[in-house]
């Protein structure tokens, strides 16, 4: 492994170590370890920390919202517009679901998705928007809540980059990533900002009965003990992760700080360098910075990321080939050219290290390397 990671899961469990092996421990006690007490406990700090009505717990990200789809009715051939420059997970489970991935293009600053090319895409089959809240700031959601409602349209936050991350709505005043839409949906995977020690997921909702249709679908489809009324999943958060979870979660808010910290550090640090753009932060959402993500111009990304990678430090791309170019969703149709920002993006960008336990001494050697290959 690299000497400088891209998160630095160890050295972030260090500094609570005594509070998770504690809350580890509880649970071996109990032996309690499906639906134990620590999962209904984190269900409940994590709705109160959200402000939301509901939170469904479930075993990852992609089921998360897999099972919204399904809670939402929607049946195959339905239309689901989403974005192409994100992780393959959101449009897996529409092509799962037998529905239509629909992509479109993302805005160039913000990454997010374009809400001008969703409406050029929506059509009479279209049910569902679900748009991705990339790299850790949310998309629009002012102006897709809007076409939503006046094309009779469901919407599927995904959040699983961006929770913690604060929105301003125009009419409802400040609200969290992934309580917006009729669904939100979150990631738990260990790298997350707000990560387990292995996968778990939940979904969020104000709908009272599409928390009932989800509670029951991640349970195999059983709202009493033997008896089945839907078509359901095996989906649990198990009680460890809870356990854990529910410790990482009264420490989010200062995770979040510290990121925003290391992407000013960042910023200062790369400013003025034509061949650098970095992140855009728009004037409706708070950034948590999931990922910390550069555009280059007129260098060679992939020279570059093996340059940095060749100084012990990490680096990444994501994402280097969108969704609608890649082999397993070629048969939608979907030809090289199609989205021109996002299949631009994938050739120039680069995420450096960043996580709670950075440093200047360890961002300071991270663009040091930048700089240098520059240079």
């Amino acid at each position: 492994m690299a000497k400088i990671p891209m998160v630095d899961l160890l050295s972030q469990y260090h500094k609570i170590k005594t509070e998770i092996d504690n809350a580890i421990e509880e649970v071996l006690e109990s032996s309690a370890y499906i639906n134990g007490e620590a999962v209904q406990r984190f269900s409940e700090h994590l709705k109160d920390y959200m402000d939301v009505k509901h939170v469904i717990t479930c075993g990852n990200g992609t089921d998360a919202l897999q099972i919204s789809m399904m809670a939402l009715g929607l049946k195959p051939g339905d239309e689901v517009i989403t974005p192409s420059f994100t992780f393959i997970a959101t449009a897996e489970v529409i092509a799962l679901l037998g529905l239509k991935p629909v992509f479109v293009d993302v805005n160039i600053d913000t990454f997010n998705v374009d809400t001008i090319e969703i409406e050029k895409k929506i059509t009479a089959k279209t049910k569902a928007i679900i748009p991705v809240h990339l790299f850790g700031q949310v998309a629009n959601m002012n102006e897709i809540m809007s076409i939503a409602k006046r094309n009779n349209l469901f919407v599927i936050e995904d959040t699983c980059q961006a929770i913690g991350a604060d929105y301003i709505m125009e009419e409802e005043g400040k609200k969290k990533a992934g309580t917006i839409g009729d669904m939100g949906c979150v990631s738990f995977f260990p790298s997350k900002n707000l990560g387990a020690f292995g996968d778990g997921g939940a979904i969020f909702t104000d709908n009272d009965e599409l928390a009932k249709k989800a509670r029951s679908i991640v349970n195999h489809g059983m709202t009493k003990r033997y008896y089945h009324d839907d078509i359901g999943v095996n989906s649990r958060l198990d009680t460890i992760q809870a356990a854990i979870l529910d410790v990482k979660l009264k420490h989010l808010d200062t995770y979040a700080l510290a990121r925003q910290k290391a992407a000013e550090y960042y910023n200062n640090a790369f400013a003025g360098i034509p061949q650098l753009i970095t992140p855009s932060v728009n004037e409706y959402s708070t950034h948590v910075y999931h990922q910390y993500t550069l555009v280059t111009r007129n260098i060679d990304r992939d020279a570059l990321v093996e340059f940095i990678k060749s100084k012990d430090i990490s680096a990444a791309v994501y994402y280097p080939v969108p969704i609608h170019l890649q082999e397993a969703y070629k048969h939608y149709g979907h030809k090289m050219g199609a989205l021109p920002i996002t299949e631009d993006l994938s050739k120039r960008v680069i995420s450096l290290p960043i996580h709670t336990e950075m440093n200047k001494e360890i961002q300071d050697e991270i663009i040091g390397a930048v700089k240098e290959f520059i240079r």
